[in-house]
């Protein structure tokens, strides 16, 4: 995961509605949850805007939707997150770099 993907990831995190809805879909696991049940479960939240939040959700490609029928479900991407996780804790302790080190680092991160 590169800093830029991460960055959007916590961006859409960041908001207090979609990461209720988040965590909501991390502990449902790989079945899933369908809207009805995710607003009914965040105190039922209007339609137009759990959407709203749902699309911010996909965007940031943090959880997927498929139907079934008329139902559509919701998934958490639990990959992304433990990349996300992995991401930021990834050198943790480990003391800080050179500052020759960091400035390369710097400039290949905002290359890419």
């Amino acid at each position: 995961m590169d800093i830029n993907y991460a960055s959007s990831c916590l961006s859409e995190l960041g908001n207090p509605t979609r990461l209720a809805i988040f965590r909501l879909l991390v502990r449902a696991g790989s079945k899933g949850v369908i809207v009805s049940d995710i607003a009914r479960h965040l105190g039922g939240i209007p339609g137009s805007t759990l959407s709203h939040h749902l699309t911010h959700l996909v965007r940031a490609d943090l959880i997927v939707q498929h139907r079934t029928g008329r139902q559509l479900w919701c998934r958490a991407r639990h990959d992304v997150m433990d990349g996300l996780i992995e991401f930021l804790t990834d050198h943790c302790c480990t003391g800080l770099p050179t500052l020759g080190e960091q400035e390369d680092k710097n400039m290949e991160e905002t290359a890419a």
